[in-house]
């Protein structure tokens, strides 16, 4: 039996149920020759049936005796393991086409994400398992309660799918929340086009800061109630009730000398 005990710093659940991981596996659809990375291998739940259906995959870990194991458990001509921190990983070392897998830690799984979104141009498709109600936010539409900040930024990069559920009861230590696998497709050359891509982000953040401001509140201190409705966006309206491209044409618009207020 195992004896390797998870680490809190590091988010550590690992998967054991071996139906889910045929599930999520059968999801994923690995053939030989693709690009797999897997963020966080574990306990090598999934690394084994994707390596057994790729022929080869590349892992990324940042507990060191998960590797000591995962090396002595499978050769370099199986494995290719890279011991470092994913949220730190510069993913163009490894090609484009990549097929990102992961059970990702709860305590890091947004900003894993965002990291992710920054190499969309490389990468095929994601595939992760993150918290039930982390996937609600990343799938939401505008105007419900699961829709803000992450909803807004990763959309604007990928199409997103929730594919299923995934219990505590599939996991040790068992987690106290329910988990969901979601798919993330790069948008590609329906990606909308940003002037300024951290402008946009400071945008969608401050519109979602307080929820139950207005726009011309939440906005104050980036834009003018003038500008807002040049850009046609309601001085009135709640960051929640808008969609990805409004977000897009008003940090263009402000980008473009739109009256964006503290720019240079």
């Amino acid at each position: 039996m195992d004896r390797h005990v998870a680490r809190r710093r590091f988010g550590q659940n690992f998967l054991v149920d071996p139906h889910y991981v045929a599930r999520i596996v059968d999801a994923i659809a690995p053939a030989q020759g693709d690009k797999l990375v897997e963020i966080g291998p574990g306990l090598a739940a999934l690394t084994g049936a994707l390596v057994a259906r790729a022929g080869r995959i590349t892992a990324i870990e940042i507990d060191r005796d998960l590797c000591v194991r995962l090396r002595a458990d499978y050769p370099p001509e199986a494995l290719t393991l890279v011991e470092a921190d994913a949220l730190a990983f510069d993913f163009a070392t490894l090609g484009e086409r990549l097929r990102i897998v992961g059970n990702l830690p709860y305590n890091i799984s947004s900003p894993l994400l965002f990291h992710l979104a920054a190499y969309d141009g490389r990468i095929d498709d994601v595939h992760v398992m993150l918290q039930k109600e982390v996937v609600a936010r990343m799938v939401a539409a505008p105007a419900t309660p699961d829709y803000g900040r992450l909803s807004v930024m990763l959309q604007a990069t990928f199409a997103m799918t929730r594919l299923f559920i995934v219990p505590p009861g599939a996991f040790r230590p068992v987690p106290k929340v329910d988990s969901a696998v979601v798919r993330l497709v790069p948008l590609g050359a329906r990606k909308p086009a940003l002037t300024d891509a951290a402008l946009f982000a400071r945008v969608v953040a401050a519109a979602f800061a307080q929820r139950r401001k207005t726009l011309r509140n939440a906005l104050s201190a980036l834009v003018d109630v003038p500008a807002l409705a040049a850009a046609g966006i309601d001085p009135g309206a709640r960051g929640e009730t808008l969609a990805v491209g409004d977000f897009v044409r008003l940090a263009n618009h402000l980008s473009r000398g739109g009256a964006a207020r503290g720019a240079a």
